[in-house]
């Protein structure tokens, strides 16, 4: 059986504690007790209020060839699909390619405009994964969050890129990146230092 030609990639932004979201996640609040309004605005604002000066990170986010999150990463709904929702990304979402949903119930699969497709994985991070390279074919897959589905990767030894965007700001508590995962040896590939944020890239040896 012949290895996968992509990568697997972890890009995610977190505070300088090492969370991606605070407590007490809702509808309203996707970000919980962010230190602002739940949006994740203090977490993103490299993204939203200085653009231009970490256009390189934002434009290479969406690059891959694949992209799998966690159900909670999707939306809000919990439980069975007792509503529509397509995710917090409007018709038109970011990815531009096939995104992996894992899920605990299933759905068939939801093709959006400009070329992205969710697909609701049932059976675990190892289906997912083997899907999601399939549909990227020789390009890389990105695990994009939240932080409980990073983990499970990382303990599961399957991601070999960190891409972190540490934000200068701390949480105290919430979802934590690293939350349960064994001892990783690291190897810095690239830093960079911008003013909200420093970018961090990681290669996890085996």
């Amino acid at each position: 059986m012949t290895e996968p030609a992509g990568r697997v990639i972890c890009d995610i932004t977190i505070s300088a504690d090492g969370y991606a979201a605070g407590l007490d996640q809702t509808e309203e609040r996707p970000f919980g007790d962010d230190g602002g309004d739940g949006s994740g605005a203090g977490l993103h604002s490299w993204m939203f209020d200085t653009p231009d000066e970490n256009r390189a990170e934002i434009d290479r986010l969406n690059t891959a060839g694949a992209f799998i999150m966690g159900r909670n990463m999707f939306g809000p709904v919990r439980g069975a699909w007792d509503r529509p929702w397509n995710g917090w990304w409007g018709g038109d979402p970011p990815f531009h390619a096939p995104v992996f949903v894992l899920t605990h119930h299933a759905r068939e699969p939801q093709p959006m405009d400009g070329g992205t497709t969710y697909h609701f994985v049932t059976d675990g991070i190892a289906s997912a994964l083997a899907q999601a390279h399939a549909a990227a074919g020789d390009g890389d897959v990105t695990v994009l969050g939240g932080a409980t589905t990073v983990n499970q990767y990382l303990a599961a030894g399957l991601i070999g890129e960190l891409r972190l965007h540490i934000a200068p700001l701390t949480l105290g508590a919430g979802t934590r990146l690293f939350e349960g995962v064994p001892p990783l040896k690291l190897e810095q590939v690239t830093s960079r230092a911008a003013s909200r944020v420093t970018h961090v890239t990681y290669r996890v040896l085996p």
